[in-house]
């Protein structure tokens, strides 16, 4: 496997951390990351200038905050002209490609380009459970955050889901619990690994961002590659990429499953009882159908956080009380309201195929089903066959890829209803409010990111719910 993370910091060895004083450090990017990094570095008297693509306009309250502190600010489209061969550290926030032209010269003229990520690896005293995977990371991450804070541990939620790393490295020490979630984009270019590294369901995404595939893989391998023979992997049995990881790592090895038994870790039995497994000796969780998660994609996203907060030292009793009380995150299969009896559920973070496969899964009365989006590159073939073999009744496409969507479920044979051609999520719940029954699901799982009509996720989520909650003014013959 390449391994290409780039120049070592410089260490003060004395004092075992960095020394950045009159450096002159340019970070890339002013999302939550790259305002985590002028926090970390201003009291380090570094010489800081702030690089992003937004213009003043677009940053707001953030560029006028950073006026006020004097830092020198370069923006807008053109706002790498000047290169960034005149600086001593590189720090990129993780939505910051490595690619950019700027970037490789520096690296090439042996300029150091890290990130946040890579600094947290380095000073933290404590230890880390790295979450990564295509999908379902911010549940892991957060059912390992809350077994290990119910069973008494300091432990601490960082990443996409949680704080910025950095902003809790003042609060850790030796006996601290780290939950990291980690993407792609802060995995490609690590050269150190947790601990305990979750390596869930990996498939294709984000080919908007990665050059390909493998790109893609390459970058969720750091999460292992550097580990000791002290360390642990938990890898997901069910998944021929996760479960090849264990070539990869000096560390011991534990399995999840939902499909087999396994040795080491947390499976599903076939009478659907959730086991975890240590050499053999075996201990009763609960039965899956009593999760309040839906899905049986979350079954793994369970079994995975109770085989690696065990791991932890985690209590069986509490491992028992979180993941059968855990209701799940905003935006992944939330169940926003049910009115007239008809539940709405909101999926908005399902920017992948396969995370709307699963979705539909979870469903056997019949769904109307709100999918589309803007491009990532994927591959709608198996969401295809997946809507036309399911209780999809009516497919209600949103967004650029609607034609391609529409296409892969016709080929598949898809006899239900299609409607397209809606510009805003109001539009959306009106159409589908006119042809919903009672005892129908309404799900929003779109298979695609959301930047052609939303801000982001997030924002296409929040607008869902509000107008689902605009709905309750109606009435409906039959609904009452």
């Amino acid at each position: 496997m390449p391994v290409t993370s780039g120049p070592e910091l410089k260490v003060n060895d004395k004092k075992n951390t960095m020394d950045f004083k009159d450096k002159k450090i340019a970070i890339l990017g002013l999302g939550i990351e790259g305002l985590s990094l002028i926090r970390f570095f201003t009291p380090k008297k570094a010489l800081l200038t702030v690089f992003d693509i937004k213009t003043p306009a677009e940053l707001g309250s953030i560029y006028a905050d950073l006026k006020k502190q004097n830092l020198k600010i370069s923006w807008g489209k053109n706002y790498l002209k000047n290169g960034l061969l005149d600086f001593d550290f590189i720090f990129r926030s993780p939505g910051v490609k490595l690619s950019l032209p700027a970037v490789v010269q520096a690296r090439r003229a042996g300029i150091p380009v890290s990130s946040a990520t890579r600094i947290f690896f380095k000073e933290c005293p404590g230890k880390i459970i790295g979450v990564t995977g295509t999908k379902g990371k911010g549940t892991t991450a957060t059912l390992i955050y809350e077994i290990l804070k119910k069973s008494g541990k300091q432990v601490f939620l960082v990443g996409n889901i949680g704080r910025p790393a950095l902003d809790v490295l003042p609060r850790l020490n030796s006996s601290s619990w780290i939950v990291y979630e980690l993407s792609s984009f802060q995995l490609q270019d690590l050269n150190r690994s947790p601990q305990i590294a979750v390596v869930l369901f990996v498939t294709a995404d984000h080919l908007d961002y990665h050059q390909t595939v493998g790109e893609y893989v390459e970058a969720k391998k750091k999460v292992v590659f550097f580990q000791s023979a002290k360390d642990w992997a938990v890898l997901n049995a069910d998944n021929s990429t996760s479960a090849g990881f264990s070539s990869l790592t000096k560390a011991r090895i534990c399995y999840f499953s939902r499909r087999k038994k396994v040795k080491n870790g947390a499976y599903v039995r076939r009478n659907r009882q959730l086991i975890l497994s240590r050499d053999g000796r075996e201990s009763v969780l609960g039965q899956v159908s009593n999760l309040k998660l839906l899905g049986r994609h979350n079954w793994e996203n369970v079994a995975a956080a109770a085989a690696a907060a065990r791991l932890a030292g985690a209590s069986l009793p509490a491992i028992k009380r979180i993941i059968f009380s855990f209701t799940g995150l905003e935006h992944r299969l939330e169940l926003v309201a049910k009115i007239r009896g008809v539940k709405f559920y909101n999926d908005s973070f399902s920017t992948t195929p396969e995370t709307a496969a699963a979705a539909i899964r979870a469903f056997s009365q019949p769904v109307i089903l709100i999918a589309g989006g803007s491009e990532k590159g994927a591959d709608f073939t198996d969401l295809g066959r997946t809507i036309a073999g399911s209780s999809v009744k009516t497919l209600v496409l949103i967004g650029r890829m609607s034609h391609r969507i529409e296409k892969a479920a016709l080929k598949a044979g898809f006899a239900g209803h299609v409607v397209a051609g809606l510009s805003s999520m109001k539009a959306v719940l009106e159409k589908v409010w006119e042809i919903v029954l009672r005892g129908e699901v309404v799900l929003l799982s779109p298979a695609c990111a959301s930047f052609d009509m939303f801000l982001n996720y997030k924002d296409r989520g929040c607008q869902f719910k509000a107008e689902v909650s605009n709905l309750r003014r109606f009435k409906k013959k039959g609904k009452d």
